[in-house]
């Protein structure tokens, strides 16, 4: 299994890894194309389950997020489901040590501020380019590009997002 393997989606709130969902999404969208979103589930969940443990106490959770995940790859409507308080904080880049530092620096500003966010580390090149950045790393928080070929100092991460947090 490779990093490829394994998609990071939000489940209850919470950035889990699922592995074999972009293959299961691929197959779903082709043989399921037309049924009721209850089918889509049920689909999905069989599959996804035999290589993901699926806690019971959250299985809804579960479900809602592999059915917003299909219909965002498949490109129809779904309802984006985020917490108010939790700011949004997208790291840009293929994973280079500049890359990893940014991340590293605002994991532990993160913690130092006791923010809760969502940090995720994008290194998809076509999911990037919807951000409309050339350079790397770069910073998105709250869906605003803050920084772009440069990591920015500890002090301006703390400010942006002691800002985003609203505080």
């Amino acid at each position: 299994m490779t990093a490829d393997d394994i998609a990071q989606i939000i489940v209850a709130g919470q950035r889990t890894g699922i592995v074999g969902l972009k293959k299961t999404l691929e197959e779903v969208a082709r043989q399921c194309a037309g049924r009721a979103d209850a089918e889509i589930t049920d689909e999905l969940m069989a599959r996804l389950s035999k290589k993901n443990y699926i806690v019971p106490k959250v299985k809804d959770a579960y479900e809602t997020a592999f059915l917003r995940e299909y219909k965002k790859f498949v490109g129809e409507p779904f309802e984006e489901t985020v917490d108010p308080d939790l700011v949004q904080i997208k790291v840009l880049g293929p994973g280079c040590p500049n890359c990893d530092r940014l991340e590293q620096d605002l994991m532990a500003m993160m913690s130092e501020l006791r923010i809760k966010a969502d940090l995720e580390h994008v290194r998809d090149a076509v999911e990037i380019g919807t951000f409309g950045v050339m350079a790397m790393p770069a910073l998105v928080i709250n869906g605003k590009v803050m920084a772009a070929g440069r990591v920015p100092s500890k002090g301006t991460l703390k400010q942006w997002l002691l800002e985003a947090r609203g505080s």
